[in-house]
């Protein structure tokens, strides 16, 4: 979930096309947070006209919780290639779908079991 909802998201044709087909987007979502909502308001331009550091399908994302300065790293993927052991997260879950279309110096937050989280975007690598 975006703690800003004036945060630019950037996707690219395929990928708001696959998102998409799992969630209607819908600028009437009762959540301003929601997946829904977020792609109604995406911007979406052709695969190679993503920006440098945008986060994408495929994309090793590094997090930083901006509390504890804990560092986590996870791959934004497919919901058919998710494996939490392999920090494969499937772009449909909380933390997936707050990352996607942001980019490297976004800040973020989103519900956790234990609270609220607020993390800090500091490295994208995207698939060639």
């Amino acid at each position: 979930m975006k703690n800003n909802t004036n945060t630019a998201v950037v996707l690219s044709e395929e990928d708001f096309e696959l998102l998409k087909s799992f969630v209607t987007p819908s600028a009437n979502d009762e959540n301003p947070m929601s997946l829904a909502y977020e792609l109604s308001r995406a911007k979406v331009v052709k695969k190679d006209q993503v920006p440098e550091g945008q986060v994408r399908i495929n994309s090793k994302v590094t997090i930083e919780d901006l509390v504890s300065k804990a560092k986590t790293t996870v791959t934004i993927v497919h919901p058919s290639d998710a494996d939490i052991k392999q920090q494969k997260i499937s772009v449909l879950t909380p933390i997936g779908s707050a990352l996607i279309g942001l980019k490297i110096n976004d800040e973020i937050e989103w519900k956790m079991p234990v609270g609220l989280r607020k993390y800090i975007i500091l490295e994208v690598s995207n698939p060639s």
